[in-house]
C-alpha cells in the first residue's frame, strides 16, 4: 500500500471532456478492428504459400476455399485459432515474469506527485528480469540449437499465442474498467480516475482507460502496478523472444542464418533493453502521468508491440535476405543518424531544463512563458518543435530496410525456379509476382510510426496551446516546422 500524503488535497473535478481517436466511433473501430488486422497480417503473409498469399494478387479469381488453403487456415475453423494448452503456457509466461518481479532484487522509488498530493511506490527490476529470462533461453539454445522447445513452440503455435494475448488484453481491459467504478475520493491507496477516460461513454472510456494507475494484489506475488508492469515486461520481452524464434525457424528452414535477420533482431533487442534499462524514466511519461489504463494500452503492450513490431523477422524467417557489408553499413548509417538526432536533441533539452547556465546550452535562445517555463527557439529545438520525433522515426527504417523489396511465393519441391532459395525440405522460395507486395507487411511499422508521431505532435500542440497561450503562438511563429525541417 502506498504511503499517505502529508496533506491530503481534494481531487480536482474533471473539466469539459474532449474526445480523441475519433471519439466513440473511432475507438470502437480500433478496439474491434486492430485484433482483426493482426490476424490479417498473420495469415496474409505466411510460410505456407507466400507473402502475400498468391490468391490475394488475383482478386478477380479469388476463391475462399483456395485462400484458406494458401494461408494455413485451421482445419477446425475459427476454433483452431485458440488452444487451451497454448493459453495455459501463455499465462504461465506471465506468471513467470511476475515471479521474477517479486523474487529478483529491485529498486523501489516514489512516482511523481499525484493530483491529490500523494505518491505511489514502484518496484523496478524489469531489466534484470529480462536478462535472467534471456540467459535461460541462451543456455537452452546452446544446448539444443534451433530445436530448443521454446523456439519450436512459438513457431508451431504462433496463431494460438496471438489469440491468447488478444484475449488477455481484452480481459485485462475489462477488469480495470469494471474495477474503476470502485474508486472513492480521498481513498488511502491514492487510486485516481484519469481525466481523459471519464467521458461517460462506455466504449470510449473502455478504450482510453478510466483509472489512472490501477493496481492489484496477487497471492505470492504481492502488489503490482498494472500499467507500469504491462508496459515494460511481457510484451517488450515477448518482442525479443518472437524475433529469436524467427531466427531459429530460419535456420530450421534453410540451414543457415542471414545477416539481415540477425541485424534486425540485434537492433530491436538493443532498443527494447535500452528502454527497459531506463525503467524509472517511465514515471515521467504521458502514459503514466496522464493516461488511464484501458484497452489502448492493454492491447498495445501485450499484442501490438510484440506481434506487429516483429513482422520483419517473421518475414525473413521464410525469405532470407543477404545484406552484405555494403548493405549492413548503409542501414547502420540510417540507424546511427536517427539515434544521434534523437539522443542529442533530448540531451540538449534535458540539460537546458535542469541547468540553463550550463556552457553546452548557454547559447540557446528562448521565450519565457507566463508559467515560468522556457521554450527553446534555437539549437536542435529551433530546427523543429519535435526534432526528436524525426530521429525516432528514422530509427524505424532500419527495422524494415533489411527486408528489401519484400514479397515471395513458396513453390513445391522440384520446381527448379530461377533464382529460387531452396528450403531443406525441398520447397523453393522466389519473389516472382509477389515482389513489392510484401512491403505492405514489412514496411507497415514505418508508416504506422509516422502516423503515431504526427498524432502525438497534435496532442502536444493542443496541450501547449492551452498551457502557454499567446507565448505558444509566438513560439510557433519562430519555429515553423513540427517534425521534419522544411517539409512538415
Amino acid at each position: 500500500m502506498a504511503p499517505k500524503s502529508k496533506s491530503k488535497q481534494p481531487e480536482p473535478a474533471h473539466g469539459p471532456h474532449g474526445y480523441e481517436f475519433g471519439g466513440p466511433l473511432g475507438t470502437a473501430g480500433i478496439t474491434f478492428g486492430l485484433p482483426i488486422l493482426c490476424y490479417i497480417f498473420t495469415f496474409a503473409c505466411n510460410d505456407v504459400s507466400g507473402c502475400p498469399a498468391p490468391s490475394l494478387l488475383s482478386p478477380k479469381t479469388l476463391s475462399i476455399d483456395q485462400l484458406k488453403a494458401e494461408v494455413g487456415w485451421p482445419k477446425n475453423g475459427i476454433w483452431g485459432l485458440a488452444s487451451w494448452e497454448v493459453a495455459g503456457w501463455t499465462v504461465a509466461y506471465y506468471f513467470f515474469s511476475a515471479l521474477l518481479y517479486r523474487l529478483l532484487p529491485a529498486t523501489e522509488v516514489e512516482g511523481t506527485e499525484l493530483s491529490n498530493g500523494g505518491r505511489l511506490k514502484y518496484r523496478f527490476n524489469a531489466f534484470s528480469s529480462a536478462i535472467f529470462t534471456l540467459v535461460i533461453c541462451l543456455a537452452g539454445t546452446i544446448a539444443q540449437g534451433a530445436e530448443f522447445p521454446l523456439w519450436t513452440f512459438i513457431a508451431d503455435n504462433y496463431v494460438q499465442i496471438l489469440t491468447a494475448n488478444i484475449l488477455i488484453a481484452y480481459a485485462l481491459a475489462t477488469f480495470v474498467y469494471v474495477r474503476s467504478f470502485s474508486v472513492k475520493p480521498g481513498n488511502p491507496q491514492h487510486r485516481l480516475l484519469a481525466p481523459g477516460g471519464c467521458s461517460g461513454n462506455i466504449i470510449y472510456d473502455f478504450y482510453i482507460g478510466r483509472e489512472l494507475n490501477p493496481r492489484v494484489t496477487i497471492p505470492v506475488i504481492g502488489e503490482i502496478d498494472i500499467k507500469e508492469w504491462m508496459e515494460l515486461r511481457p510484451g517488450m520481452l515477448g518482442w525479443i523472444l518472437l524475433n529469436c524464434a524467427s531466427i531459429a525457424k530460419q535456420y530450421r528452414n534453410f540451414g543457415f542464418v542471414s545477416d539481415s535477420i540477425v541485424f534486425v533482431t540485434i537492433v530491436q533487442a538493443i532498443y527494447v533493453l535500452d528502454g527497459i534499462f531506463m525503467e524509472p524514466a517511465i514515471l515521467t511519461t504521458i502514459d503514466v502521468i496522464n493516461d488511464g489504463f484501458g484497452f489502448m494500452l492493454s492491447f498495445g503492450d501485450l499484442v501490438w508491440v510484440p506481434f506487429i513490431y516483429s513482422q520483419q523477422t517473421r518475414y525473413l524467417s521464410t525469405h532470407p535476405v543477404t545484406l552484405g557489408w555494403l548493405g549492413t553499413t548503409g542501414v547502420s548509417i540510417v540507424l546511427i543518424t536517427g539515434f544521434s538526432i534523437f539522443r542529442l536533441s533530448n540531451s540538449q533539452k534535458n540539460i537546458f531544463r535542469t541547468n540553463p547556465d550550463d556552457p553546452r546550452v548557454a547559447h540557446i535562445k528562448y521565450i519565457e512563458t507566463k508559467t515560468g517555463s522556457r521554450l527553446m527557439t534555437s539549437g536542435w529545438w529551433g530546427v523543429a518543435r519535435h526534432i526528436n520525433y524525426l530521429g525516432d522515426w528514422l530509427q524505424s527504417w532500419p527495422y524494415s530496410l533489411p527486408t528489401g523489396f519484400a514479397g515471395y511465393v513458396i513453390l513445391s519441391a522440384g520446381t527448379h525456379a530461377e533464382g529460387a532459395i531452396k528450403m531443406l525440405d525441398g520447397r523453393e522460395v522466389v519473389q516472382g509476382p509477389a515482389k513489392y507486395w510484401g512491403m505492405i507487411f514489412t514496411y507497415f511499422y514505418v508508416v504506422y510510426f509516422a502516423v503515431l508521431l504526427i498524432h502525438r505532435d497534435s496532442r502536444d500542440d493542443e496541450k501547449c496551446a492551452k498551457k502557454y497561450g499567446e507565448h505558444w503562438e509566438e513560439y510557433k511563429s519562430i519555429v515553423k516546422y513540427k517534425i521534419v525541417p522544411g517539409i512538415y
